[in-house]
């Protein structure tokens, strides 16, 4: 097993381009914030980006909380990775992380500098401190249960996007930490309700009511359980379309705003049947 580094100042891009580098030097594995990159997958870890602070979001990236390291290491004994890609802040903390993970030396240490423009490495920094994004190498739904609560994803207008799409193995995502710039982004239920409103109403023949529960773990939101109350036109076949329809509104709502949705419970109330007229 091979170990490569990618450092620079945080903020420049480095997440942005890991993925440039780590196939330009065959790696198929990734050390970045505290998590395990393989193939696109989060293996193991928790990431940086998840804590409260930045103190904590230091101590996560550099694997000293309890039974972080241990965690990782054990992840790096199981997939036996061919090469892997470390990022840093500097090449003081590159080695760090290798040496706590008790991985082998690094062999080669690939600047930000050198991959990157000055133009470049000032616009990464710019929506670094002035949108509080950061840059995770992996696809959008891997991250879904690890940051479930707050925003990934830039923020989506779901009302002028249609269909809803789901973004492709391979490529990055953008989150916004808790201690990012803005602060923590808080998304009312009435958003929730109104993303609902938008898919469903189309699909039945009235909305009666939808209902916000959150799923908490100590003082953590973990996501959503939604429900509905419905009134359907007959001739639908009942199972079908209900099924369709939660699937319509997870999907919606996880692309909309970031959170996880656990569940989505619809209630049929009554069934609809249009009169015929009669022709003498």
């Amino acid at each position: 097993m091979d170990v490569i580094a990618l450092v620079g100042p945080s903020g420049t891009g480095k997440s942005h381009r890991a993925l440039q580098v780590a196939r330009e030097h065959g790696a198929d594995t990734i050390i970045d914030d505290g998590i395990l990159i393989k193939d696109g997958h989060i293996v193991a870890g928790e990431s940086a980006k998840t804590e409260k602070s930045k103190i904590m979001a230091v101590r996560r990236a550099i694997f000293v909380l309890p039974g972080h390291a241990e965690q990782v290491s054990k992840a790096i004994k199981e997939v036996q990775p061919h090469r892997i890609l470390v990022i840093g802040t500097s090449e003081n903390m590159v080695q760090k992380i290798a040496k706590t993970l008790e991985l082998p030396p690094i062999q080669q240490i690939v600047r930000i500098e050198d991959i990157a423009s000055r133009t470049e490495i000032e616009t990464a920094q710019f929506h670094r401190l002035k949108e509080g994004k950061h840059i995770i190498p992996v696809p959008t739904i891997e991250l879904k249960p690890h940051f479930s609560g707050f925003l990934v994803n830039p923020l989506q207008s779901f009302f002028k996007q249609s269909p809803v799409r789901r973004r492709k193995l391979g490529e990055k995502s953008i989150v916004r930490p808790v201690f990012s710039y803005y602060g923590k982004l808080i998304i009312e239920d009435k958003v929730v309700q109104a993303i609902v409103e938008k898919i469903i109403r189309p699909l039945v023949k009235s909305l009666k009511s939808v209902t916000v529960h959150h799923v908490f773990k100590g003082n953590e939101d973990r996501g959503l359980k939604i429900s509905c109350e419905v009134v359907l036109s007959y001739g639908s076949h009942i199972p079908t379309l209900i099924r369709q329809t939660q699937s319509h509104i997870r999907d919606a709502v996880e692309f909309t705003t970031g959170m996880i949705v656990h569940a989505v419970d619809i209630s049929v109330r009554a069934l609809y049947v249009e009169q015929r007229r009669k022709f003498f």
